[in-house]
């Protein structure tokens, strides 16, 4: 019944994305004429006026009628230029996560039911909210004489994601069925990206942890701070953390008036985030202007945590290797790095990747520092990997558009702004302690560790090896047999499929009539 319920909502944000007027607006380009023609069929069931709208209104209009799920879906796959094309992305990345506030009582419901005391004795005072999204609210809140910031989950967010996310199950499967091309961008892998992904930011715990752990990294570093947690008041539903006064880095009219240096805040962004990323391995991946205050001591505060990163120590390697082959001009390395990386398939020329390498890499040393944007750089990397059958690599999509966010802030504060001067500290830096004399000694390390695990391992292995050598040698005398249980359950299954899906067709013809007849 899950799969039948999945294709009637289905069959409802199709209705939605074509009375808005988004299918009508999907590029023909590429793709088998016969969605050229479904296209021209439904282009009637557009509503007029949203013919005459902007691709991103029409957008916005949809994803609002669907509901907060979709705010979520549509921001997650801003970050997958490589599913969604970059046009596409840049629309979708203007989705507004602001929603509607619930009533104060619900979230107080919602604390006490997570930390199992009553908010008389958590808070002073509870103010009303602040700010709403897709899945959480924020109230103003005092502890004693210390005012906290308030997160509470919104009511219900899970089981409304829990269903969507089974349409796009759905629809990522028939598109790997269908659409063979798009097998290299594993739409199923992408789906179960954005499950993990939502489903952690819907666990403040998780926030909180990710703030400590920052915090943590950060503690010796100049001009970047999170707030503080108290643990005390955190749950699966409810993180309670230091309120911070300060003002938005969107607001520079406001940054110039209080006297800060913008010049100092744009050098300072980024290179926290090259030292979080090269350094640590662990970044905020959600660092819009909307999350990213200056307090009175002109400290940079991050906040909002629920969208971050990690690198393990080859993607680091890979960024840091990249980005010094563009700046050096030494594009064979480039491409070198990204075959020992496992990137690209062994059977490509390093000499053909390298030449396409050069086409982005040349273009860009005849421009002035400041107008070289490495976000851009690697924009346009990612777009030559389809000819050499890459696949995708969702953590360093996640790092690119953290990147073209934290670029484009620094932008904002000060147009003329060297991304290249300004990373060199960090970037250089770290390769010549990772990429050096240094890096051998750290591989030393990690393989002593490997061979160390590897040995106390060993007789397990070898009993597993064994036992794997006794059950072929059975196979090959008897042959592979299916227990009674495993049959049975086999045909239960191929029934039951072949049953929804004649159910599905059914139900997915009625609910188009109904949308016609009675929606329209």
């Amino acid at each position: 019944m899950s799969t039948i319920g999945a294709y009637f909502r289905l069959v409802r944000v199709g209705w939605v994305l074509v009375r808005e007027g988004v299918v009508s607006a999907l590029p023909s380009q590429g793709l088998p004429p016969s969605v050229g023609l479904i296209k021209s069929l439904l282009q009637p069931l557009a509503r007029n006026h949203s013919l005459k709208q902007a691709r991103s209104e029409r957008l916005t209009r949809a994803v609002d009628r669907l509901g907060p799920s979709y705010v979520k879906i549509g921001q997650f796959l801003a970050t997958r230029p490589d599913v969604v094309g970059v046009d596409w992305a840049v629309d979708l990345a203007l989705l507004q996560d602001r929603m509607a506030y619930f009533p104060t009582e619900t979230a107080k419901a919602a604390i006490e039911g997570s930390l199992g005391r009553p908010i008389s004795d958590l808070y002073s005072s509870f103010g009303e909210p602040i700010a709403a999204a897709s899945i959480a609210q924020v109230h103003p809140c005092m502890i004693g004489d210390r005012k906290v910031a308030v997160k509470v989950v919104r009511p219900g967010v899970r089981q409304r994601f829990a269903h969507d996310i089974e349409s796009m199950y759905l629809l990522s499967r028939m598109q790997e069925r269908f659409v063979p091309s798009s097998r290299r961008l594993r739409p199923v892998e992408v789906t179960r990206t954005l499950e993990q992904t939502t489903k952690v930011e819907m666990d403040l715990r998780l926030e909180a942890a990710a703030l400590s752990e920052i915090a943590e990294n950060i503690k010796d570093d100049p001009g970047f701070r999170v707030p503080s947690v108290d643990w005390e008041r955190t749950g699966r539903d409810v993180v309670t953390m230091e309120w911070i006064d300060g003002i938005k880095m969107s607001d520079v009219g406001a940054l110039q008036a209080a006297g800060h240096d913008l010049e100092r805040l744009a050098e300072v962004l980024i290179q926290s985030f090259l030292r979080h990323t090269l350094r640590d391995g662990f970044f905020h991946a959600d660092m819009h202007p909307g999350n990213l205050f200056v307090d009175k001591t002109g400290t940079i505060v991050a906040v909002d945590m629920g969208i971050v990163g990690r690198l393990g120590k080859k993607e680091r390697r890979f960024l840091a290797e990249i980005l010094y082959g563009f700046i050096t001009r030494d594009y064979t390395r480039v491409a070198e790095v990204h075959f020992e990386a496992g990137y690209v398939p062994a059977h490509h020329d390093v000499s053909s990747f390298a030449q396409a390498i050069r086409a982005i890499g040349e273009p860009i040393h005849g421009q002035p520092a400041e107008t070289i944007s490495m976000a851009r750089l690697l924009a346009l990397l990612f777009e030559v990997t389809d000819l050499f059958e890459m696949q995708t690599r969702p953590e360093l999509i996640l790092l690119q558009k953290t990147m073209v966010v934290v670029e484009g802030v620094s932008r904002m504060l000060n147009p003329r702004f060297n991304m290249w001067k300004a990373s060199e500290p960090v970037v250089g830096d770290w390769i010549r302690s990772n990429l050096g004399p240094k890096r051998l000694v750290s591989d030393l390390k990690d393989g002593l560790k490997a061979m160390v695990k590897l040995a106390e391992a060993a007789p397990e292995i070898a009993a597993k090896t064994e036992r794997f050598h006794e059950e072929l040698i059975h196979m090959s005398e008897h042959g592979l047999r299916f227990d009674p249980e495993t049959a049975e359950a086999i045909g239960r299954s191929e029934a039951r499929h072949s049953r929804s899906g004649r159910i599905a067709l059914w139900i997915i013809a009625l609910s188009l009539l109904y949308f016609v007849f009675t929606l329209g």
